[in-house]
C-alpha cells in the first residue's frame, strides 16, 4: 500500500515489498479505504481515492493521523485471510491460514464423510501449550473418522465441514464446542479453551446412489443404518437420528422394479421410522415420535411394532386411552406380543394411578368437603382460613355496619323488585343470611 495527498502527491505511507496486516471490521484502516478494500478481491491492485472525512484514526497505519486532506491509496491485496464465527457468538472460531483447493463451499465435505486431517491441539490459555500433534504423538499418521458419528469434538467438525482440500486453519473453540460433552485428555485441563490447527489432507463422501441396482443401495442403505444403531447404542440419538433421516430422505429417489424389491424397501423404510420414532421418544419430543409411529401404521395398521412404539409415546403424552387401545390391539393382531403388551398395560395402570394421586394432592380437600367444614387434610393456611370464615360467619346481623346493610338492601330490590312495603322485612332477613352463604362460597 502507498498513499500521497491528492492535491500536491506527497507521499505520506510507502510500504512497497512490505505488506500490512489488518482484520476487517476492526477499524485497523481508515474507514474510507476499507470500504474500498471491501470491493476487491485477492491479488487485484487498484487505486482508491478517500476524502478527509473518512480518514479516521487506524492503528494500522499512524502517518496518517490529523490528514484532513484527500488521499490516494494505491492498493494490492496479497492474502484475504477468511474467519468466520460459526456460531455467532465468539465460542467458535475458524481462521483461514492456508487456502485449500477447489471452490467454497461446494468442493467442502459438507456431507458426512470420511476424513483425513493432521492437527496440533494446543492450550491458548496456557501460552499455546501442545497437547496433541498427529505429526508426533500419533507416529506420522493423519486421523481419518467419519463425520456424523460424534467421533471428534463438536466444534472441530463442525469447522471441518467447511475447509477445502489441502487447507490449513486455526479453530479457537471455548470449552463447551471442545472436550465438555467429548473425552477429554489427560493432559487437558476441565473446562478448559481449545484451539486447533488443522490441515484437510483429503476427504471421501458416501457412494452415490445414482446408476446402483435396487440391491447395492439397500447395501449402502444398511451401512448407515448400523452406523446409527451403533449411535443410539451410544446414547447419541440427536446423530443416530440424522443417520436414518438421511437414509429416508435417500429413499425419496428409489424405485423397486417388482413385488419382491418392493417389499424389502417397505419394510426397511418402516424399521428407518420407528428407528427415528425412538430417537424422538429418547430426547422426550413425544409429538414427532407420534408422527413418525403414523407414517409406518398409515400403510400397514397391523404393524405390532409401531402400534408398541405409538403407545408408549401416548402413555407419555398422557393420552392414556388412546395407549391402552394401541397396547390392546397388539395383542388382538399378534398373539406372541401378549407379554410385551401386558407389561406395557401394567406400566400404564401405574402411569395412571399416579397421574390420579397428583391430581387429588394437588385439589386436596376442594371437593370432598361441606360448605362450612374444614377438610381434614387441608393445609394450616387453608385451616385458618376456615377458621377465620367461620369467626366472620358467627357475627350476628345485628353487629353487621351500615354499609352492609345498605348494599344488601339494594342488591335485593334490583334483583326481586320487592315493593317498598316489604323491603325492609327482606333487607333484615337477607343482612343476616347473605353474609352466612357468602363466605360459606368463599370457602370452597
Amino acid at each position: 500500500i502507498t498513499a500521497r495527498t491528492l492535491d500536491d502527491g506527497k507521499l505520506l505511507l510507502l510500504k512497497e515489498g512490505e505488506p500490512i496486516h489488518f482484520t476487517f471490521g476492526k477499524k485497523e484502516v481508515p474507514e474510507g479505504l476499507e470500504r474500498g478494500i471491501g470491493t476487491m478481491t485477492r491479488r487485484e491492485k487498484a487505486i482508491i481515492y478517500v476524502s478527509g472525512s473518512y480518514l479516521t484514526a487506524a492503528s494500522t497505519i499512524p502517518s496518517l493521523q490529523n490528514i484532513s486532506e484527500d488521499v490516494q491509496f494505491e492498493v494490492e491485496i496479497v492474502q484475504i485471510i477468511q474467519v468466520r464465527d460459526m456460531v455467532g457468538d465468539g465460542r467458535l472460531i475458524k481462521r483461514r491460514i492456508r487456502d485449500g483447493n477447489g471452490e467454497f463451499p461446494m468442493d467442502c465435505p459438507l456431507q458426512d464423510s470420511l476424513l483425513c486431517i493432521h492437527y496440533k491441539g494446543m492450550l491458548p490459555d496456557e501460552g499455546g501449550k501442545v497437547f496433541y500433534d498427529t505429526k508426533f504423538d500419533g507416529n506420522g499418521q493423519p486421523l481419518e473418522f467419519s463425520s456424523g458419528e460424534g467421533m471428534v469434538p463438536e466444534g472441530l467438525e463442525m469447522c471441518i465441514r467447511l475447509m477445502l482440500p489441502n487447507e490449513i486453519a486455526l479453530i479457537s473453540s471455548t470449552s463447551d464446542y471442545a472436550y465438555d460433552k467429548f473425552p477429554r485428555p489427560e493432559n487437558v485441563p476441565e473446562r478448559a479453551n481449545i484451539q486447533w490447527e488443522v490441515e484437510l489432507i483429503k476427504f471421501e463422501t458416501q457412494k452415490d446412489w445414482t446408476g446402483l441396482s435396487f440391491n447395492e443401495i439397500m447395501d449402502e442403505a444398511e451401512k448407515i443404518k448400523s452406523a446409527g444403531n451403533r449411535l443410539f447404542k451410544e446414547q447419541k440419538y440427536e446423530l443416530a437420528k440424522a443417520k436414518y433421516e438421511k437414509v429416508l430422505k435417500d429413499f425419496n429417489h428409489v424405485n423397486p422394479q417388482d413385488n419382491d424389491e418392493g417389499k424389502i424397501f417397505v419394510q426397511t423404510r418402516s424399521f428407518l421410522q420407528l428407528n427415528v420414532a425412538a430417537c424422538y421418544q429418547k430426547i422426550g419430543e413425544y409429538k414427532k415420535a407420534l408422527e413418525s409411529c403414523n407414517k409406518v401404521l398409515g400403510e400397514n395398521h397391523g404393524h405390532v411394532k409401531a402400534l408398541y412404539r405409538r403407545g408408549i409415546a401416548y402413555m407419555a403424552c398422557g393420552d392414556f386411552n388412546e395407549a391402552r387401545k394401541d397396547f390392546s390391539m397388539m395383542i388382538n393382531i399378534d398373539k406372541s406380543s401378549e407379554p410385551d403388551a401386558t407389561a406395557a398395560l401394567a406400566k400404564l395402570r401405574r402411569k395412571e394411578q399416579e397421574a390420579e394421586e397428583q391430581t387429588r394432592k394437588q385439589f386436596k380437600g376442594l371437593f370432598d368437603r361441606k360448605p362450612g367444614e374444614i377438610s381434614e387434610g387441608g393445609s394450616n393456611d387453608c385451616e385458618q382460613q376456615e377458621h377465620s370464615i367461620q369467626s366472620s360467619v358467627s357475627v350476628s346481623a345485628e353487629k353487621l355496619d351500615d354499609l352492609d346493610r345498605q348494599e344488601s338492601q339494594h342488591s335485593i330490590q334490583s334483583s326481586m323488585n320487592a315493593s317498598a312495603e316489604k323491603s325492609d322485612e327482606w333487607d333484615r332477613q337477607e343482612s343476616q343470611q347473605s353474609p352466612q352463604i357468602q363466605f360459606q362460597f368463599a370457602g370452597l
